[in-house]
């Protein structure tokens, strides 16, 4: 007479302690992960903006960012939950040509109306150099600036605070914030643009600095809306690219050609 399986074996728990062992060390994982992904960020933008020579950007951004990837596998993260999962393509790339045509959209409107093109009048842009140019938008912004903020902000972040594929406001908030947070030294130079001097000018920095990163904490919560309905970090990606690569080809455009 054959003996029959055992009941562990056929038993559906079987396999519980291996899942529930492997499910506890990915939550213990996440607070170190989060601290080493707040590290990382703050230890970047005071390089790039106070230690760097210019020609570092993009390459410390690609070092972060990778740095930010490993982080993120080590603490069990899926790259589906960090919005790389390249298998599924097609909606990620759609939204973000999308928002990549409505944001053309809105710089043409804003070229077409005069009132409106100081608002392009940036004296961080170099309008001698076509050279200069082509590495702004090229490969400064898209590798030092959107590649590693959105890897951050709209990917490793949010799914280490408990984000996942419902919209979740308070991963999404504090990330948002974050952001915000990480253009404290950027925003000094904010008062640059012509129209923000106008308009601030009168102002103390620090409340202008301020009220900059309010407007990219806003600018956060959007960017990770195309993310979340796009289903993927291409989404805003794009949308962030053609804001940063965009805006600065529209300020050299009416530059030269004023």
């Amino acid at each position: 007479m054959t003996a029959g399986p055992s009941p562990a074996a056929t038993s559906p728990y079987a396999a519980a302690p291996a899942v529930t062992a492997s499910v506890v060390r990915q939550t213990n994982r996440r607070v170190p992960a989060v601290v080493a992904v707040l590290l990382l960020l703050a230890t970047s933008t005071v390089l790039v903006n106070v230690v760097l020579p210019g020609w570092a950007y993009p390459l410390c951004g690609l070092i972060v960012a990778a740095a930010l990837l490993e982080v993120a596998r080590w603490s069990g993260l899926r790259a589906r939950s960090i919005g790389l999962d390249y298998r599924h393509l097609r909606r990620p790339v759609a939204f973000g040509l999308l928002g990549l045509g409505v944001i053309g959209l809105a710089f043409g409107a804003a070229v077409a109306i005069p009132a409106l093109r100081g608002l392009f009048n940036d004296g961080r842009v170099d309008r001698h150099g076509v050279g200069a140019l082509l590495w702004v938008t090229l490969i400064r912004i898209p590798l030092g600036t959107v590649l590693l903020e959105e890897i951050a902000f709209r990917g490793v972040l949010p799914a280490l605070l408990g984000a996942d594929d419902r919209w979740r406001w308070r991963p999404v908030l504090v990330a948002a914030a974050l952001f915000g947070l990480w253009h404290a030294l950027p925003s000094m130079a904010v008062l640059q643009n012509a129209a923000v001097g106008t308009a601030f000018g009168g102002m103390p920095i620090v409340v202008v600095s301020l009220l900059a990163m309010l407007a990219a904490a806003v600018a956060g919560v959007a960017l990770h809306w195309w993310r979340h309905t796009g289903r993927g970090l291409l989404a805003p990606m794009l949308v962030h690219l053609a804001t940063n690569s965009g805006g600065v080809l529209v300020a050299w455009w009416l530059l030269t050609h004023a």
